[in-house]
């Protein structure tokens, strides 16, 4: 059985993860998963149709599992009008390819939303990854059928609206391991860190349509 228990890092020697690259720099590895795509900070403006091309071709490779990192946001990287037209480009491949994606969202939920709506996607599954949004943030990506994935620092409001099936784990790009992620979440949550790993991994083996 397949079994991931850290959704989304940036770090190409985790294990039992599904690791983060542009499609520029995927090299893959045996025994790894991976997502691809263009992050929002990393000169989207410049962005050719070769490189969309390339996208494409890595988003095909069998250990690619997921489109992402890709997403909108509002404080940093392009304009959002720059940015838009990308995310949708990631999302119409997922759909061609029947992929989840993984999403950065800083202050955009709404953006996201109704661009997947207007681009008529929205049975593309999102997975919101590094949520640290209160509550009503969470709820609304909820009832729009995402997924959350939470990091070492996360709103425990947030975490408790949650259901247990839409939960995912991530160590992102920090120096932590996913097991203290795991315990952190228990913690706010009431529960064990096996239990809360369990969970997740059984999520993500359902999202990324693993055996």
């Amino acid at each position: 059985m397949n079994r991931i228990i850290d959704f989304h890092t940036h770090r190409l020697d985790a294990a039992a993860a599904l690791i983060a690259v542009d499609p520029r720099q995927f090299n893959p590895q045996p025994g790894q998963f991976y997502s691809v795509g263009f992050h929002p900070w990393h000169d989207v403006d410049t962005l050719t149709d070769s490189d969309f091309a390339l996208l494409e071709q890595c988003a095909s490779h069998p250990q690619v599992l997921a489109i992402g990192e890709t997403g909108l946001d509002r404080i940093r990287g392009a304009r959002l009008d720059i940015q838009i037209p990308v995310f949708v480009r990631h999302l119409l491949l997922a759909h061609q390819l029947g992929l989840p994606v993984v999403v950065h969202n800083v202050r955009a939920t709404q953006d996201l939303l109704t661009c997947r709506h207007q681009a008529h996607l929205d049975d593309v599954p999102l997975a919101i990854h590094g949520v640290r949004g209160n509550a009503h943030v969470a709820r609304t990506l909820l009832d729009a059928g995402c997924y959350l994935s939470f990091g070492p620092v996360f709103n425990p409001e947030a975490l408790l609206a949650t259901p247990p099936d839409r939960i995912l784990l991530e160590t992102d790009d920090c120096p932590v391991s996913i097991d203290e992620v795991a315990a952190r979440v228990a913690a706010a949550l009431g529960q064990t860190a096996a239990q809360v790993t369990t969970t997740a991994a059984g999520n993500a083996r359902r999202l990324l349509q693993l055996p």
